[in-house]
């Protein structure tokens, strides 16, 4: 809310305590953001619980959007620059824990162009095989989701229309381990609540008693 607003608010904000950024940092742990300008927020000041300040140990990496009308006259945006800065801190093994937001989908989807749609996700697709590369290299453990759809379904039957807002369909969620692991962990269903959880039990870190949601790893407690 704007705090220069002379109103109170319905639904005040509420403080968050122990989320998956204040864990890390409690831990030393060092940890990577990176996304290009439509999404940036999201991997920082969204993703740490409306905290601005980055925490101790966590650097970030900002690309720019491209300067255009609509994002079906570029759909591959600036993913291949956020792929390859991500790529290098991988490789570069100073990170406990690399988050990255690929904007693609979600924001060409927005436009309800099908054939900008479809090459948005071929541009993430290719960006993402080069960063399971460099996982692969560095026995790095990837995982891969989203907090809602959108260029699923570009078409709305009920108005016969071009579709461009966000789905509430169920996403996806990949995990890969690394090569020399030779076990692959089964998934059960959850909720985006479930990704931090899942994240601390991939490093060996026990969930803090405010996180509501269960590692997802098949026989994980």
């Amino acid at each position: 809310y704007d705090e220069e607003f002379p109103v109170p608010a319905a639904f005040p904000p509420q403080p968050m305590n122990d989320k998956l950024s204040d864990v890390l940092a409690a831990h030393g742990l060092a940890s990577f953001r990176t996304a290009e300008t439509e999404k940036y927020p999201h991997v920082t000041y969204f993703f740490n619980g409306g905290v601005e300040d980055p925490p101790a140990g966590e650097d970030r990496r900002l690309v720019q959007s491209p300067k255009v009308a609509t994002y079906d006259l570029q759909p591959e945006m600036s993913e291949p620059d956020v792929a390859r800065g991500l790529v290098e801190a991988i490789r570069s093994q100073k990170y406990d824990v690399l988050v990255c937001n690929f904007a693609n989908p979600d924001m060409v989807g927005h436009t309800g162009i099908l054939e900008a749609a479809v090459r948005a996700v071929e541009a993430v697709d290719e960006g993402l095989g080069q960063v399971l590369a460099a996982c692969r290299e560095t026995g790095t453990t990837l995982l891969v989701t989203a907090d809602h759809g959108n260029c699923e379904q570009m078409w709305d039957p009920t108005t016969n229309s071009p579709h461009t807002a966000h789905t509430t369909n169920p996403v996806g969620i990949i995990l890969v381990e690394p090569d020399d692991r030779r076990t692959t962990s089964a998934l059960r269903d959850g909720a985006l609540c479930d990704v931090a959880p899942t994240i601390l039990g991939l490093i060996g870190i026990p969930q803090p008693e405010a996180m509501t949601g269960k590692d997802l790893r098949d026989g994980s407690a």
